[in-house]
């Protein structure tokens, strides 16, 4: 066989290993990944079951990179700190040492079988999850049938003398394959796929196990390149993901070089045959990382965020921070994204009623009215982007749970608007109406008018702590707290009247202002209320 049909034979078999790889991720993945990816915000309060985790989500969409890369999307939303993330990224390094496991049996005399089977299962099944079943068979059998393609062509590489030429030339050196092999794995974006060329390899003789581990080692390292480039558009959070990953395989490979010969003889005792010793070096190398860096955890996030400092914050406020168009594709973790992104709205509604006060305090507060008038800009443009968010959220179907706790987010934001447009419409009208006509309050009026505010302001605050941790209880209390209210302004109407009575100059002057001022923060204690309702009959 010439130079140019074993190269193109390889190539045909390395297609079909990766096209196996992508089916059967992709269907075990929509059989199952979904529930798993579900359980992500209970893991991570542990290290132990955050490795086991990542190990279990990889193992199921079978690539490392695919996890590392949902990671990075999940801490750029805000919903993974690093803390949490580096022990499932340490085992979904475990996870994918699985795929290589499987990959490594002997059965591509079963591949036409698994093909065979996985076909009519997709076509025969009315449901998606049997479908899903059906192309992960599939997929299976493409994998096996393409290293067996693989196998065969590169038995036939002997009679290529070039060919033969540049193998004894990156087996004579360590550090050429461990780059080749790095290179091979960000170009598959597939450690499993390099790993499985290895083991063709080594399974026909022609690679030893200390020639499969260097690329052993650069497929760890090739592997962390789709997270690199997930994070370039990254909060630093999400480059710090990335940099942790690379850290860690770095490291490991950096350790393990010198060992390469004792740590072959150890492997040599595990397995009898050459493509098992090397599917079980690469789970002794991941397996060797996660002891490593998992009982020095804190250290190394810390290590890790000094090394790649926060830079001063530039951001448009007016511009999503966490709505990842990416994470659409999962339900619970797009309305995570939105639920931060939710949160961030009300901080900013919760600031303009703070700073509302200064406008009917100030002599001259027109300054204050502008920063006011853009903050509410920024709401009115993020309401918009997260309702944007969710339709195209909705449009992939969701399950009962998950719109339920749509149509709380989007009555949350809905009230967080109108805060916003009393604020905006209302009372900056009539702080600048006061400004214009050089009204003052009196002093009694004045201190009614603070109480007022502070009352709504905690109210508000709490409203928002409670939808933020699902607190029934303190959204409860806000709700029994609407008669209490009610009659505060209902008095403050009392006593305002009472020093016209009195005939006091400066309450006389304000009155208009001061009872509009009554009514409209009644209005957005109305929706605050509203809110507090959505908290406790959510599901």
């Amino acid at each position: 066989m010439t130079s140019l049909l074993i190269v193109v034979s390889f190539i045909g078999g390395l297609v079909l290993l990766l096209y196996g790889l992508t089916l059967s991720g992709r269907g075990l993945e929509e059989a199952v990944g979904i529930r798993l990816r579900g359980l992500l915000a209970k893991v991570t309060r542990n290290r132990l079951m955050g490795a086991a985790f990542g190990a279990l989500l990889t193992a199921i969409i079978q690539s490392s990179s695919a996890t590392t890369v949902l990671l990075i999307r999940l801490t750029n939303a805000g919903i993974l700190s690093l803390f949490q993330t580096i022990p499932i990224l340490l085992g979904a390094d475990i996870g994918t040492t699985l795929t290589v496991q499987v990959i490594a049996l002997p059965m591509h005399a079963l591949a036409p079988i698994m093909m065979a089977i996985g076909f009519v299962i997709h076509s025969s099944a009315k449901r998606k999850g049997g479908k899903s079943i059906g192309a992960a068979v599939l997929g299976f059998g493409f994998i096996f049938f393409g290293l067996h393609i693989i196998a065969v062509t590169i038995r036939t590489i002997p009679s290529s003398p070039k060919l033969s030429a540049w193998v004894t030339l990156l087996s004579q050196w360590p550090i050429l394959l461990v780059l080749f092999a790095a290179i091979l794995t960000a170009i598959f974006h597939s450690s499993a796929a390099t790993l499985g060329i290895a083991l063709a390899m080594g399974g026909e003789g022609l690679l030893t196990l200390e020639g499969a581990i260097p690329i052993i080692l650069g497929a760890n390292i090739g592997t962390c390149a789709p997270a690199l480039l997930a994070s370039f558009k990254g909060a630093i959070e999400a480059k710090r993901v990335a940099a942790a990953h690379i850290l860690s395989k770095l490291l490991g490979v950096l350790i393990l070089v010198p060992f390469i010969t004792p740590f072959a003889g150890v492997v040599a005792g595990t397995a009898g045959t050459l493509p098992r010793q090397i599917a079980n070096a690469h789970t002794l190398f991941n397996l060797a990382l996660l002891c490593l860096f998992l009982p020095v955890l804190t250290p190394f996030s810390r290590f890790v965020t000094r090394l790649m400092a926060k830079p001063t914050p530039s951001l448009d406020p007016t511009q999503p921070q966490y709505l990842d168009p990416t994470l659409l594709t999962s339900p619970p973790f797009a309305l995570e994204a939105a639920t931060r992104e939710s949160l961030r709205m009300a901080a900013i509604v919760q600031e303009m009623l703070k700073e509302v006060k200064q406008v009917f305090i100030q002599k001259n507060s027109l300054s204050m009215i502008d920063a006011i008038k853009h903050q509410e800009e920024a709401v009115d443009h993020l309401n918009r982007e997260i309702k944007l968010y969710l339709i195209g959220l909705a449009a992939i179907g969701l399950s009962e749970k998950d719109s339920a706790r749509e149509m709380t987010l989007l009555n949350f934001i809905s009230h967080l608007e109108n805060i916003g447009d009393i604020i905006d419409s209302n009372l900056l009208e009539l702080g600048e109406k006061r400004i214009d006509q050089g009204v003052r309050f009196s002093d009694a009026g004045l201190r009614e008018i603070h109480l007022f505010h502070h009352t709504i302001c905690q109210d508000f605050d709490a409203v928002v702590s409670a939808f933020e941790s699902d607190e029934k209880d303190k959204a409860q209390r806000v709700i029994d707290q609407r008669e209490q209210f009610h009659r505060q302004g209902l008095a403050m109407r009392a006593t305002h009247i009472e020093r016209l009575h009195q005939g006091i100059p400066y309450a006389i002057e304000s009155s208009a202002i001061h009872l509009d001022l009554i009514t409209h923060f009644s209005r957005i204690k109305s929706h605050i209320t509203a809110i507090a309702h959505t908290v406790v009959e959510q599901v």
